[in-house]
């Protein structure tokens, strides 16, 4: 719903926009309001990339000198939800602890609080401060600041009405930033849960095929214990939610080697990846769960073993990557239960892990699309933008 709200705004911010670019060049006078529109629309813009970071003193330093030429204010200041002055752009910072007094009592209350020209003292010569209006910052239903706005003028209607609404388009964007942290830490907790499934089985088998080797062949175990190393240091990785397909291959590469040492001719891997999308940013561990869930699910209860096949397709402004196996399949009905328990049972994890994922870093239209049946293998297809604003590797 949020995002929604967000592209809604922005598609109207850039339809203003256009409509007076468009007028601009049909007429060489523009009239005062749509200069004025134009303006604020413009500042506005500049704002908003720092308070997307969240409510701090850099984002309140760099945010208010902008917020205060929407409401033209002798100064402007913003605080935390104690009280305590983030930032102050403009003069008359000497009435920081009426800011701070007031800010108080609007965390407490959640209301506008003013002070008028009678209620303000100021020995300061030529202090032109009238008026001090404090509107609260909510995010989330909660109050977690405050803006202040000091004027030259008892704060009548339009002043407030100013602060106000500038107070709340602060706020929208703060609570943007809250929903941007909540998916980061989700989309961290959700790679520890994948890392978390990867220990206890594949670990266990890696390192007792490992050790069956190091009497008969130490060589052959001397490979597989370094591919097994350059396997977890990939996938207990602390960088970043993201990386390219490529990488992610490479890994697969090494979990398909250490599995083979395992299960032998049993177990082939195909790759037909266009070279156009190796460089496609996916979320990290996309790809490992599905391959493993193949070999697990598909191939292990498979007597003669079989093949995974890996496809990766230019498709215009999209990546198609196909995951398909030609094991023992299973019920759809019983996938899609095993699904919905897989919190609890631990079964096919991975598969609702990387839908997950995939949908909080693309939208609900890339989430993964499973066709399997009981003899018929399994084909798991997920669709990947070769470009999405603020996701890179």
């Amino acid at each position: 719903m949020a995002l929604l709200l967000v592209v809604a705004v922005v598609v109207g911010v850039v339809a203003v926009f256009v409509f007076l670019w468009q007028r601009n060049r049909r007429n060489t006078k523009v009239s005062p309001l749509a200069k004025a529109t134009f303006s604020a629309l413009h500042t506005v813009a500049l704002a908003a990339p720092v308070l997307r970071e969240g409510l701090s003193s850099r984002s309140a330093s760099q945010a208010l000198p902008y917020l205060r030429q929407l409401v033209e204010t002798t100064a402007m200041a913003m605080t935390d939800s104690r009280g305590t002055v983030l930032g102050w752009d403009g003069t008359a910072d000497q009435h920081q602890q009426d800011v701070q007094t007031l800010a108080d009592t609007v965390v407490r209350t959640g209301r506008m609080e003013l002070m008028s020209h009678t209620s303000i003292k100021c020995n300061q010569p030529g202090c032109e401060v009238r008026g001090i209006v404090v509107v609260p910052l909510e995010s989330d239903g909660n109050i977690i600041g405050t803006l202040a706005a000091l004027t030259p003028s008892t704060a009548g209607p339009p002043v407030l009405r100013a602060t106000g609404e500038v107070a709340r388009y602060v706020s929208s964007q703060l609570e943007l930033a809250e929903l941007d942290d909540s998916r980061a830490r989700l989309n961290r907790a959700e790679v520890r849960a994948l890392r978390a499934q990867i220990s206890p089985h594949f670990v266990y088998n890696a390192l007792t095929t490992i050790a069956s080797f190091i009497r008969t062949d130490p060589a052959r175990a001397r490979e597989l214990l370094i591919e097994f190393a350059d396997f977890t240091r990939y996938s207990f990785r602390s960088a970043g939610e993201y990386t390219t397909l490529l990488d992610e291959l490479n890994n697969i590469e090494r979990y398909v080697r250490l599995e083979k040492a395992r299960f032998g001719n049993r177990l082939n891997i195909k790759l037909q990846i266009d070279q156009e999308v190796q460089n496609v940013v996916l979320p990290f561990l996309a790809l490992q769960p599905l391959v493993e869930n193949a070999v697990r699910h598909g191939l292990s209860g498979k007597p003669n073993g079989g093949t995974v096949t890996i496809r990766a397709e230019n498709a215009g402004s999209e990546c198609v990557i196909v995951v398909e196996d030609d094991g023992v399949g299973m019920d759809p009905a019983r996938l899609d239960e095993d699904l919905d328990d897989a919190h609890l049972s631990g079964a096919h994890v991975g598969l609702g892990n990387v839908d997950d994922r995939m949908r909080s870093a693309f939208g609900d239209n890339f989430g993964l699309v499973v066709d399997t049946n009981i003899g018929a293998g399994m084909k798991i297809t997920l669709r990947v933008p070769k470009f999405r604003a603020g996701i890179r590797a």
